[in-house]
């Protein structure tokens, strides 16, 4: 074998190899800390939305805005602070949850401020659910969103269906529509407060 022969071309055929390698390490890494290997959100509608059966109690979505209006989180976003001025103005402040794994709704109640239901259909985590695999955790944004999580003492959990991005949503009295909507771009990507206090001033309650 020339290789064997020759130490020199099989010490460069070895470099280069691991010269390989890291490149491809490397890609991996920028290509997991952008958003190009994640599909594009689609966008809800009310239509799609207010359709959904949600538990806890067994209630149609659409009775949570139907009077007053309601921000929906389906995500674990720092939403209580905004909890004066949603009762100022009467919206209601809730969140859906895909699933209910051991504990996950009770160690989640003491960080929010709101009622809490299943949304088993997913509907407010689609029409097309994004997921966000292992290379999620190469991303520095969601190490960064871990550690504020754990330093509020919520961790959340990636068991079940934990890899499912989630969003939030402002949505409108009646037939007012959706307000805002925010889709997570990667775990713990969190809507701005100031983006939905602006949206939720805009709900007209139905008389």
């Amino acid at each position: 074998c020339s290789f064997a022969r020759s130490p020199s071309l099989f010490g460069m055929g070895m470099w280069s190899l691991g010269l390989g390698a890291v490149g491809a390490a490397l890609a991996g890494i920028f290509l997991a800390n952008t958003d190009l290997c994640l599909s594009k959100a689609s966008n809800a509608t009310l239509e799609y939305l207010e359709g959904a059966d949600l538990h806890g109690e067994v209630i149609k979505a659409k009775s949570l805005w139907d009077k007053n209006g309601a921000v929906v989180m389906a995500e674990a976003s720092e939403l209580s602070s905004l909890k004066p001025l949603l009762e100022e103005l009467g919206v209601p402040l809730v969140a859906v949850v895909k699933e209910n794994v051991g504990t996950e709704i009770q160690d989640f109640r003491p960080h929010f401020a709101g009622d809490i239901y299943i949304d088993e259909e997913k509907r407010f985590y689609g029409p097309l659910q994004r997921r966000m695999g292992g290379l999620g955790f190469i991303r520095l944004g969601v190490w960064q969103n871990f550690m504020r999580a754990w330093r509020s003492g919520y961790q959340g959990n990636m068991n079940g269906e934990g890899f499912i991005l989630g969003g939030v949503f402002v949505i409108g009295a009646g037939e007012q529509g959706i307000l805002l909507e925010h889709r997570e771009k990667e775990f713990g990507n969190k809507v701005d407060n100031a983006d939905v206090s602006e949206a939720v001033k805009k709900i007209v309650a139905v008389k």
